[in-house]
C-alpha cells in the first residue's frame, strides 16, 4: 500500500494489523506516521467511531498526511512519540487500544535531496527528522574531534573501521568543511573494504546511521518511549514496534522482557515474508515486537 502522495510502502503491514488486531471503534496510535500507510490500514479497520492519532516529528510528513488522510478519523500531531502521554492528555485521551512504533526511515525522506538521507544527494548532509530543530549532521561532522567522532560511529554505527573514518574526516575537513551526503559517502567508501558478502549494503551505511541517531537523539527518545507508552495503554492495549537494527532491536527485546506491566505476545521477532522482501528490498532488515498490557 503506497498512500497517495507518498512513495513509502509500509513494511510488515499484513503483520502489524494481525497482531494489533485493530477493531471498530477502537483509538490507536501511530507514533511514526510516514508516508501514512500503516495509519490508514488502521483507520479503516477500527471505522468511523474509531479514532487514530498519528505522531511523527517530521513536519513535512504531517503535511502530507493531512491531505493523504483526510475523511480517515485521524488526528495528526508534529511531536516525537516519546512524548505520547502529554499529546494523549492534550487530546482528551485517557487510554488507548494499541500502539505503533516504525523506527525506520521512510522513501520519503530517503528521496529529498534536501535532507541528506540518501547517499547519492549533493543536497546538505542534514539528517534531522524535524529539521527545524538541533544540530544538523554536517555541523558535527565538522565539530567533532577525532577521538569522539570515531567513538560516536562506533557505537551507534557498529562500524569496526570507525577510527579509520574518523581519521579521515579530519583529514579532509582541514581542507574544507564537508557539507553534502555524497561527499561524506564516498570518503567512508574509500575508509572500508567492501566484503562480497554484504554487497547489498552501502559500505557508508553505518557511518550514517550513526549520525542520524546522533542527531535525532533516536534512541533516548526510543528508551523514554518503551518506559512511557505502557501507562497509556488500557488493559489488553498492544504495543507493537517495528526496529531496523540491533541496537532498536536489543532494546525492544529488553525492554518488553522486563516490563512487568507487559505481556510479550512474540517470543521471537516476526520477520517479513520473502513475497514481500521481493516486492520492496527496503523490507530486508525489520523485525516486530509485540507486548500486551
Amino acid at each position: 500500500m503506497t498512500t497517495p502522495g507518498s512513495a513509502h510502502v509500509p513494511v510488515l503491514l499484513d503483520e502489524v494489523l494481525a497482531w494489533l488486531d485493530p477493531r471498530p471503534g477502537q483509538v490507536l496510535v501511530d507514533g511514526t506516521l510516514g508516508g501514512g500507510g500503516h495509519a490508514r490500514a488502521l483507520a479503516e479497520r477500527v471505522g468511523p467511531e474509531g479514532r487514530i492519532v498519528g505522531l511523527d516529528r517530521d513536519p513535512a510528513a504531517i503535511e502530507r498526511a493531512t491531505e493523504t488522510l483526510a475523511g480517515t478519523p485521524t488526528t495528526l500531531v508534529h511531536s516525537d512519540f516519546r512524548d505520547l502521554p502529554e499529546v494523549l492528555a492534550q487530546l482528551d485521551v485517557s487510554g488507548v487500544d494499541g500502539v505503533l512504533l516504525d523506527l525506520g526511515l521512510s522513501s520519503d525522506q530517503l528521496e529529498d535531496p534536501e535532507r541528506g538521507f540518501s547517499f547519492s544527494t549533493e543536497g546538505p548532509l542534514d539528517l534531522r527528522f524535524d529539521p527545524t530543530r538541533g544540530e544538523p549532521a554536517w555541523r558535527l561532522v565538522n565539530r567533532l574531534d577525532e577521538k569522539r567522532l570515531a567513538q560516536l560511529i562506533h557505537e551507534f554505527g557498529e562500524e569496526r573501521y570507525s577510527r579509520r573514518i574518523a581519521r579521515a574526516v579530519v583529514r579532509r575537513r582541514r581542507e574544507k568543511p564537508i557539507r553534502t551526503a555524497a561527499e561524506l559517502a564516498e570518503l567512508v567508501r574509500r575508509c572500508v573494504p567492501r566484503s562480497p558478502s554484504a554487497r547489498r549494503l552501502d559500505p557508508a551505511t553505518r557511518t550514517f546511521q550513526a549520525l542520524r541517531i546522533a542527531v535525532n537523539h533516536e534512541l533516548e527518545s526510543l528508551d523514554a518511549a518503551l518506559a512511557r507508552v505502557p501507562d497509556c495503554l488500557t488493559p489488553g492495549g498492544r504495543f507493537a514496534v517495528i526496529s531496523f537494527h540491533s541496537l532498536e532491536d536489543r532494546r525492544v527485546k529488553e525492554a518488553f522482557r522486563d516490563d512487568a506491566r507487559l505481556e510479550v505476545l512474540t517470543r521471537k521477532p516476526v520477520r517479513p515474508r520473502s513475497e514481500e522482501v521481493q516486492n520492496n528490498p527496503r523490507a530486508r532488515s525489520p523485525k516486530l515486537r509485540v507486548a500486551q498490557r
